[in-house]
């Protein structure tokens, strides 16, 4: 009897088809494992909700965040679920890293601010100037920053004792309500972190609510703004994307 050939066609077919469902399914669950790795151990995306690290970082950007920077604790997991108390692999924050955290009073919600303290360290403001054990931090002044609004407002250069410059913003000058701090010691194992918009921060120097940072709740070293956009950008209208876009950020160090 001689075969049909289309039957065999058909049987063919079908294994063809099941294998390729096969392969596309294995794919995403290898593309999920690779993604879920690089966010847990290489870079994880967050971004900036607020104003409180203006100027380095304004409302709309996007930064990648280096796990590499300072090793592994339960939070660099996803939905803290690590398995470990305390950090591996663990490398010292440098002062003036812009890090992200858990925030101590609240380890459901992350942080980003600059770190200014390390383990031992005092710290104080006086008049909007900030010391570092018992020596004023030099600042010096630039331009006036331009807020959105068009107001302009001062804007200094702060060089921290290991040299390192970034800028910082007074909104009230050096009278805001966290312009003159009583002096604060950093303990072991802690970090003590400020924000670079100076009077519109809530950060280490708010014991209730932010206080000291410790070594367990950080989660990396934010590196480079790789997305920003105004606020009346939205994803599904289009027509606001051109506009909208901060091209001139894109891809720029955090420093």
């Amino acid at each position: 009897m001689s075969e049909d050939p289309s039957e065999g066609q058909g049987v063919r077919a079908k294994q063809s088809a099941g294998g390729g469902w096969g392969d596309t399914a294995l794919t995403m669950i290898y593309a999920i494992i690779i993604a879920v790795g690089v966010r847990t151990f290489l870079y994880e995306p967050f971004n900036i909700p607020s104003g409180s690290m203006i100027p380095t970082l304004v409302e709309g950007d996007y930064v990648f965040v280096s796990k590499l920077s300072y090793g592994y604790s339960r939070y660099s997991f996803p939905f803290s679920a690590g398995p470990f108390d305390g950090r591996i692999l663990s490398d010292e924050p440098e002062r003036g890293d812009v890090a992200v955290f858990r925030q101590p009073t609240d380890v459901q919600v992350d942080y980003i601010k600059r770190i200014v303290g390390l383990p031992g360290d005092t710290i104080q403001v006086r008049r909007g100037v900030l010391h570092i054990n018992g020596e004023a931090v030099s600042r010096r002044r630039i331009e006036d920053y331009r807020l959105p609004s068009g107001r302009g407002v001062p804007q200094y250069v702060e060089t921290l004792p290991n040299g390192v410059e970034h800028r910082i913003i007074e909104l009230r000058g050096d009278m805001g309500r966290l312009d003159d701090t009583p002096v604060f010691t950093v303990p072991a194992g802690h970090y003590f972190a400020m924000g670079d918009n100076r009077d519109s921060s809530q950060d280490s120097r708010v014991l209730s609510q932010v206080g000291y940072i410790p070594k367990e709740n950080l989660i990396g070293r934010a590196d480079v703004i790789f997305w920003s956009v105004e606020e009346e950008v939205v994803l599904w209208k289009p027509w606001t994307w051109p506009t909208g876009i901060r091209y001139g950020r894109l891809f720029d160090g955090v420093d």
